[in-house]
């Protein structure tokens, strides 16, 4: 008996649709390292995912740089007022 052997389709660690869901947490840094490095591996692949990584990472970059410094004094009487008005000690 002769056995054939099939090729197997070879499925990608994730699809599109799964990396479109994760992106901004992955581009956050808030994706677990073994899923990110899936996703990395993606994005290398895949033109169109790695467009979009492409495009966010420089609206994300751009954002940054324009985002003026934050007075600490400030955010503190922030946390202040809000402890006041909801009841709740202010943290640190």
């Amino acid at each position: 008996m002769i056995r054939r052997s099939r090729r197997r389709r070879h499925k990608p660690e994730v699809d599109c649709r799964e990396v479109g869901r994760v992106l901004q947490s992955y581009l956050d840094g808030d994706v677990e390292d073994d899923f990110a490095a899936k996703i990395g591996a993606h994005l290398e692949a895949c033109k169109d995912c790695g467009l979009e990584y492409e495009t966010y990472r420089r609206i994300k970059t751009s954002l940054a740089a324009k985002m003026p410094e934050v007075d600490p004094a400030a955010v503190e009487r922030l946390r202040a007022f809000g402890a006041e008005i909801t009841g709740d000690s202010p943290e640190a």
